[in-house]
């Protein structure tokens, strides 16, 4: 009803005609829009941004975010609040709560680029499409765990996906590729899909384990090879 009555009261030059739809309306009458906010957890305890003991949950424009370049050397990202809120304490790190497909709020943060980026998905279709699309944006991020071993292992955890993406993904590597055309065309069963927060804590602890052991090689950026 505002959209009827704003294009016949408002002059040609103050309408953009190039946007229409009840999430462009800010941006076609020219009002202010509500900034994209970033959620993050600080894992590490020698890294406060707060001069305050207690857990340092912080959320903050993209704006400010972007102009933060906090002392860590490791970023995770996790799509599920409990598995972000949950996620262990570990040295040099930061985990950011994700949203889902769309990456628009990193958007500006170009520090992110000299840090090592793990990210933290279902392990179905879904998941690895949204890690697809994250490597638009941050091509050296790694999955952290959506591998072969921590699906099959998980087995009585599965789920159903309900409609699989059924595309290819082109910044996938070998491994992810190769699991993720498996689920896909259902070798390992009808629309298999492995919740993050079903994965057992203990096998993400020792996932971290190996990071906290690895030293520079867990920095590593890897090399990945696009899918036809």
């Amino acid at each position: 009803m505002l959209s009827e009555l704003l294009d016949l009261a408002l002059a040609a030059n103050a309408i953009d005609p190039t946007v229409s739809g009840a999430s462009q309306f800010a941006q076609r009458y020219g009002f202010r829009d509500k900034p994209l906010r970033v959620r993050f957890r600080l894992l590490d305890p020698r890294r406060r941004l707060l001069p305050t003991a207690t857990d340092q949950d912080l959320t903050v424009t993209h704006d400010t975010f972007a102009q933060l370049d906090p002392d860590v050397a490791r970023i995770f990202i996790a799509e599920n609040e409990i598995n972000f809120l949950a996620f262990p304490k570990l040295a040099d790190s930061l985990v950011l709560f994700g949203t889902g497909y769309g990456f628009d709020m990193l958007a500006q943060a170009d520090w992110l680029r000299t840090r090592s980026i793990h990210y933290r998905g279902d392990i179905d279709t879904h998941g690895f499409a949204i890690l697809d699309q994250l490597r638009a944006h941050l091509g050296h991020a790694q999955s952290f765990p959506m591998d072969r071993a921590t699906l099959l292992a998980h087995r009585p955890q599965w789920g159903k996906e309900p409609q699989p993406v059924l595309r290819d993904l082109t910044r996938l590597d070998p491994r992810e590729r190769a699991l993720f055309v498996d689920l896909r065309d259902q070798r390992l069963g009808q629309k298999i899909r492995l919740e993050q927060e079903r994965i057992g804590f203990s096998w993400v602890e020792r996932a971290l384990v190996e990071f906290q052991q690895g030293g520079p090689q867990a920095l590593a950026l890897p090399t990945f090879v696009s899918g036809s």
